[in-house]
């Protein structure tokens, strides 16, 4: 079964995954903070979309698709075009070079997130695990 992207069924398969997956609970083990994704609209994608990651000591302890910006404060907003997360969840961008060449705009610490290259990199090898209908 595949999930549509962005969904609230989507992220929480994703939760599913990082918390199945040992390698992310290696490299994040020292991580807290919490996101908030926002799919912005493009040619492909006509509207703005909202999903809440809480990531914890390499867990993922919730997730859900939010209504709108305000329903939950995160530590970190990470926010793009649906065309440019399709490229991280691919795989064709990663997302550190993302977000330094503002593809991806971060909201928080970012000095904190690039101490943690290998948990970003392994969250997005769970994106790949996500069976995703775009």
């Amino acid at each position: 079964m595949a999930f549509k992207f962005p969904s609230d069924e989507w992220i929480k398969e994703l939760s599913r995954q990082l918390n199945a997956s040992e390698t992310y609970e290696k490299s994040a083990k020292d991580w807290e903070g919490d996101f908030i994704f926002v799919v912005e609209p493009d040619d492909a994608y006509p509207q703005t979309a909202y999903l809440y990651l809480d990531l914890y000591h390499g867990k993922s302890p919730s997730a859900k698709q939010l209504s709108g910006p305000d329903e939950k404060q995160a530590a970190y907003t990470l926010s793009a075009p649906f065309g440019t997360w399709r490229q991280v969840i691919e795989g064709k961008l990663d997302p550190i070079q993302g977000m330094m060449t503002r593809k991806l705009k971060l909201k928080g610490n970012m000095m904190k997130v690039m101490r943690y290259p290998k948990a970003a990199k392994e969250i997005v090898a769970c994106c790949a695990l996500v069976p995703t209908e775009w």
